[in-house]
């Protein structure tokens, strides 16, 4: 395969159901938070430290791993995160400890970076006509994985135990490896030389487009926002007038779906009214929809409709900035996502930790304070950047 040749539709849908597959590992224990802790003896903190270590590793996992897309071969390094993958999820699944269940998380966030591989791949190999949508046909398969990963483990969970959510999904993993395995093509790398050498290039590329440090902060502060709602929803559920379990909190998940269906629409939109308009819409929605949790919290048409246009909000901004980054620098799509999503997921792992910690002070409003606040934070930041 050559640059800007073309790929085949099957192919990108087919990588668009296994990004969903892997990234759902991430975001499987937002609905089991209260399950887990009742089970392991743990706070709503503890429990609370399991979503921040995932994130963390996540993001570690996207320093180190995802750079290598543009020195080795795609699908032998995919392969080798599946294969600890599934090691990490069995280690989750039969832990008996907070220590055994966090370090399980980090490793299993280490491991998840596979949709962060094949972004690059699909940028990269693309028609020059068809980046944006097929990008975004991807991350709308990576975001219904997110979304629909609430739903099945809030049903599992509550019918099965949360164990059981985690022997499901090493189940799934294996299967993509084995299609992976079979479907992948071999593409030649982009980048010649040593691994230290490739690390030491992602800093240059940081300083030779620092536009990709604007488009990777403002998106790590909105994600940040949009994580803290899901990683206190459970807990504000539990409690009146609601008084649902993890059953409930998953199939609020389907509401986001809507959110992420627009996603594979909002690439073509992109050309035509440009990053910087998109992701201020985004912004905005993100914005509006915390205010509208703040009066409406206690009723499900409110949490519905935040959801939704969180969600909503969320996709814009991630598809600009993200589709912006990667094209900054045509012969290192790996390593300009990297720059990217490391700083995306140290934003989600601030916001969770500050989402968790404000609810455990101050409950629902103290959620609504860090989600209104991050997201005033990234609106200031573009603002300052941008004037200069």
């Amino acid at each position: 395969m050559k640059p800007n040749e073309g790929i085949a539709t099957w192919l990108v849908v087919l990588l668009a159901v296994m990004a969903g597959i892997s990234v759902a590992n991430l975001y499987y224990c937002q609905p089991l938070l209260n399950l887990i802790r009742e089970d392991l003896g743990l706070t709503e903190f503890q429990v609370n430290l399991m979503p921040v270590s995932t994130q963390i590793g996540y993001a570690l996992g996207l320093l180190f791993i995802i750079p290598m897309g543009d020195l080795y071969n795609r699908r032998s390094t995919i392969l080798v995160c599946f294969a600890l993958l599934i090691a990490s999820l069995l280690v989750i699944a039969t832990s008996g400890n907070a220590w055994l269940l966090l370090g399980g998380a980090f490793a299993m966030g280490f491991c998840s970076v596979a949709p962060q591989v094949f972004m690059p791949f699909v940028s990269l190999y693309a028609k020059p006509e068809q980046k944006e949508r097929k990008v975004g046909f991807i991350l709308s398969g990576l975001l219904c994985g997110i979304l629909g990963s609430r739903v099945v483990s809030g049903y599992v969970g509550h019918l099965y135990g949360w164990r059981t959510v985690y022997y499901i999904a090493a189940g799934l993993i294996l299967l993509s490896a084995i299609v992976l395995l079979k479907t992948f093509p071999y593409v030649e790398p982009t980048f010649k030389g040593k691994f230290k050498t490739l690390m030491k290039s992602i800093v240059s590329l940081a300083k030779e487009h620092p536009q990709a440090l604007t488009y990777s902060i403002r998106a790590g502060l909105s994600f940040g926002s949009f994580l803290g709602l899901w990683a206190c929803l459970a807990f504000r559920m539990k409690e009146a007038p609601f008084f649902q379990g993890s059953d409930v909190v998953g199939m609020l998940g389907i509401c986001g779906i809507a959110g992420a269906l627009t996603a594979s629409n909002v690439g073509k939109y992109i050309p035509k009214y440009g990053v910087e308009r998109i992701n201020y819409i985004g912004a905005g929605i993100i914005l509006a929809s915390w205010i509208l949790l703040a009066f409406t919290h206690s009723s499900y048409i409110g949490i519905i409709a935040g959801i939704v246009l969180i969600d909503i909000g969320m996709q814009c901004v991630q598809l600009t900035n993200q589709s912006a980054t990667m094209k900054l620098s045509a012969s290192a799509p790996s390593r300009m996502n990297t720059i990217f999503m490391v700083t995306y997921f140290i934003g989600g792992s601030l916001g969770t930790f500050l989402a968790g910690t404000l609810w455990s002070q101050f409950g629902w409003l103290g959620t609504v304070a860090s989600g209104i606040g991050l997201m005033i934070l990234a609106i200031a930041f573009s603002v300052v950047r941008n004037k200069k």
